[in-house]
């Protein structure tokens, strides 16, 4: 018989119990900051202010639409308000005043608010997509299958397709678009504007519109300012050559004006008409309810038949929350349930020897 050794476990020769993990916050404190979800973000976007402020990436015309409504309406206020007030009323730097701060106002608020981004499918998400393929032709021992392109749902008895994007994994809800410039999925897209350096959206839609119709009446104002300046300095036979030498900013104002004036007039009649329709310029473009598209002419099904209540729906409904958790933090790895311990052997005790050798005696007694 082969004799074998038996030792008595000691409880000083356990492993002591893990010490408890530490906070969260201490292990942020010792290996850096947290990071926040925008730092992370996967569209195309810049962020500000610690992700307060979000832009497009490539803010295109945006300095440039800045630059001209105050280097325009800078020169009106120091060449042109003075004169006018002198000589007709103090109530012109009070409407131009009014005028401008509402028109930056809307233009910062356009370029700087969240036009209405979905957040992209988790890979959960995007496996759960996949499961709902029906594609009995493929062989079961392939790994992926692309997800079918679109899916129909009803709305106001009208059957409308969704589409499945394959950079966000998801299926686009209605009246959703994928934009090519920013990378995302923006809600009732409907155009990407260079001049605010953003998507003009389901969020920021009703500050855009404020913006163009505002700097149409600010345009014609300072318009009609400016010709009445110059028109009140040429009188008495002084001539326009004349006017122009005596205030020539005034004259670049006029001629800036001049030339946007009818484009933005334009813009404004046009988004006009598409609020009072409650249509989009994607959909109008496409075609989508006007059978432009080739496909059978159908009527809006989200338009109210009302242009009072088309304007409510969507200039004075309720801001819809963002849905990007822009400020949230990202999720830190789990802290390790249990740390390594070593087990120091304890010296046997006397007791324990004696022990040992009476249960060899009981075994060869059971053997023989």
């Amino acid at each position: 018989m082969k004799s074998r050794e038996y030792k008595q476990i000691e409880p000083r020769a356990l492993p002591a119990s893990a010490p408890p993990a530490p906070a969260a916050g201490k292990e942020q404190a010792q290996g850096g900051r947290a990071r926040r979800k925008w730092e992370v973000f996967p569209g195309n976007n810049r962020f500000y202010c610690d992700g307060r402020v979000m832009v497009a990436r490539e803010t295109g015309a945006l300095p440039v639409t800045l630059g001209l409504v105050l280097v325009t309406s800078g020169c009106f206020f120091i060449f042109d308000c003075p004169f006018l007030v002198q000589h007709l009323t103090g109530c012109i730097p009070v409407i131009g005043g009014v005028l401008f701060a509402f028109v930056l106002a809307s233009l910062l608020r356009t370029s700087f608010t969240d036009p209405g981004i979905l957040p992209r499918a988790t890979p959960e998400e995007a496996a759960d997509i996949e499961k709902q393929i029906d594609n009995p032709g493929s062989s079961s021992s392939s790994s992926y299958r692309p997800p079918p392109r679109t899916k129909e749902v009803v709305i106001n008895q009208q059957v409308v397709k969704l589409k499945y994007c394959f950079t966000c994994k998801i299926f686009r809800p209605p009246r959703t678009s994928h934009c090519s410039l920013c990378d995302n999925c923006v809600e009732r897209f409907d155009h990407h504007c260079p001049w605010v350096g953003n998507c003009v959206g389901k969020r920021n839609y009703r500050f855009f519109y404020c913006f163009i119709v505002s700097l149409s009446f600010l345009t014609a104002f300072i318009f009609g300012c400016v010709s009445a300046h110059l028109a009140l300095r040429s009188k008495d036979g002084k001539g326009l050559i004349f006017a122009v030498q005596e205030s020539p900013a005034s004259a670049v104002e006029l001629v800036i004006c001049f030339f946007s004036v009818w484009s933005i007039l334009g813009l404004s009649g046009f988004h006009t008409y598409l609020v009072a329709s409650n249509r989009t310029t994607n959909e109008d473009i496409k075609g989508s309810w006007s059978g432009k598209s080739g496909a059978e002419e159908t009527g809006n099904p989200y338009s109210y038949n009302n242009v009072f209540k088309n304007c409510c729906a969507v200039l004075c409904g309720p801001m819809p929350p963002s849905l990007i958790d822009r400020r949230g933090f990202l999720p830190t790895e789990d802290a390790p349930l249990s740390t390594a311990v070593e087990i120091v052997e304890m010296p046997a005790s006397k007791n324990d020897v004696n022990m040992e050798e009476r249960c060899l005696d009981f075994a060869q007694s059971c053997t023989s």
